[in-house]
């Protein structure tokens, strides 16, 4: 008689099993994300931590709004990051008479040698694994909610037939925080897509002496492919298996909740907050800590993953009221008084 009690593994040999594989393979991608960040170095100067957000947000499997005036390489971090991660990218500039179709594709009428005609699809832009909308708010509410569609499904729908996008898709769309004059200011659905919105500044004097240097030369450096997209999703996977301690999870929720007038305990929220995140900041915030943990070489992320990430992946999903525009607060400034409990 064979003794199962002996014969099959308990269930702490089987964590056990799990938690010495899942570490393996952080420090395997832990190795290749240092290959991609070096990589993505030798093109982009100064926008460190808008790489690593950016790079954060894809592990998550999440899309990015980058806010910035014009000049600052948001288009050739795009491009950098398609060539780098492998990805194949493709770029629309959007206009108010950018139409659903120009994005998404359309069928055209064939007729075939046999002389029958049958629709075919031709496909958009939109079918490629990392798309840049440039200054997504010049398109049009009808544009912006065909993207929509896509960014939350992954697929399109044409002509009552639906078409799945590739694997990985991700979407990183621009905005010019200056120029307001015609465009059409992102819907709260759309923007609580993302899962970050980052800020792109100006680099400091040395990054932009090094820039100077090295792109007004006879050779331009060129990126290298470091990762396919097969290893994107297979990171992707792993983010969601790394293990998050209980003081991380209540970290979120407090800081969450106490964003929310109605369930604040803050009185600077409940004064000058018209409306605070939802569910799927939690969400954001559980996934962009995990990711930050591996982008860093760690096994789990920690509170200060948390506070890390709480202004890009809060400040597009919460609003003040005008008791605050009064008042002179920002969403900024809310968002410090919301993690300063944390700190």
């Amino acid at each position: 008689m064979t003794d199962l009690t002996t014969s099959a593994p308990n269930d702490r040999d089987t964590s056990r099993s799990d938690g010495v594989e899942i570490a393996a393979d952080v420090e395997r991608l832990g190795e290749k994300l240092a290959k991609v960040r070096g990589a993505i170095g030798r093109i982009i100067f100064g926008q460190q931590e808008v790489v690593d957000q950016t790079l954060i947000t894809l592990l998550a499997g999440g899309h990015v709004l980058l806010i910035g005036v014009p000049g600052l390489a948001k288009t050739r971090l795009v491009e950098t990051l398609g060539t780098v991660l492998g990805l194949e990218d493709r770029r629309i500039q959007c206009t108010p008479d950018l139409m659903p179709s120009d994005i998404l594709g359309s069928e055209i009428l064939e007729e075939g040698e046999s002389g029958r005609r049958d629709f075919r699809f031709l496909p958009g832009p939109v079918f490629c694994q990392l798309l840049m909308a440039d200054e997504i708010n010049r398109a049009s509410p009808r544009t912006q909610s065909a993207l929509l569609q896509a960014m939350q499904e992954h697929r399109v729908s044409v002509a009552g037939h639906y078409h799945e996008l590739p694997k990985p898709f991700h979407v990183l769309a621009t905005q010019n925080p200056l120029e307001q004059e015609g465009t059409y200011p992102l819907p709260e659905a759309q923007l609580d897509r993302f899962l970050m919105q980052i800020d792109v500044g100006y680099p400091d004097d040395e990054s932009e002496r090094r820039m100077l240097i090295a792109t007004t030369g006879a050779h331009l450096e060129k990126p290298t492919t470091v990762l396919t997209p097969a290893d994107l999703q297979s990171a992707q996977t792993l983010v969601r298996q790394v293990p998050v301690g209980d003081s991380v999870v209540a970290a979120i929720l407090k800081l969450v909740r106490n964003g929310r007038p109605d369930t604040s305990d803050l009185p600077e929220v409940q004064r000058h907050v018209a409306w605070g995140p939802g569910p799927r900041a939690s969400q954001a915030l559980m996934l962009a800590s995990r990711a930050r943990a591996l982008l860093e070489g760690r096994l789990a992320p920690s509170v200060d993953d948390v506070l890390a990430l709480a202004e890009p992946v809060l400040k597009h999903r919460m609003a003040l009221n005008f008791a605050a525009r009064a008042d002179g607060v920002t969403i900024q400034d809310v968002i410090r008084r919301l993690t300063a409990p944390l700190a």
